[in-house]
């Protein structure tokens, strides 16, 4: 059997971390290395997925309720405006194997893409 992911350790209280936002499904922490002012995390609170096309394809009620998470701390944490990243495998920068997005805003170059 795997080890828990940091994120289930974070929501079953093992490792110390603010919860800011929290449905039935998913809750949510800021990074705790931020890439812009604004870099929050939206976790699902099952481990059951590593990334987001197993989530996809396998529950897309709880993506929604994610991607809706997301939206609701963008308007909270900024003017709206924000990017959802979501990482899948070691080559795109996944670290953590358990299905979550990053929401960023602020502080983006006008003009840059970024991944």
């Amino acid at each position: 059997m795997s080890e828990p992911s940091v994120f289930t350790r974070i929501l079953q209280g093992e490792i110390p971390a603010e919860i800011i936002a929290e449905t039935e499904n998913v809750f949510a922490i800021r990074d705790i290395a931020p890439q812009a002012p604004v870099h929050l995390l939206v976790i699902p609170k099952t481990a059951q997925y590593r990334n987001v096309v197993e989530l996809a394809a396998s529950d897309p009620v709880l993506l929604t309720e994610l991607v809706g998470l997301a939206n609701t701390l963008a308007a909270e944490y900024s003017d709206g405006d924000f990017r959802l990243v979501f990482n899948t495998g070691p080559g795109a920068g996944q670290t953590v194997f358990h299905v979550h997005a990053h929401v960023l805003s602020g502080g983006l170059e006008e003009g840059r893409l970024g991944g």
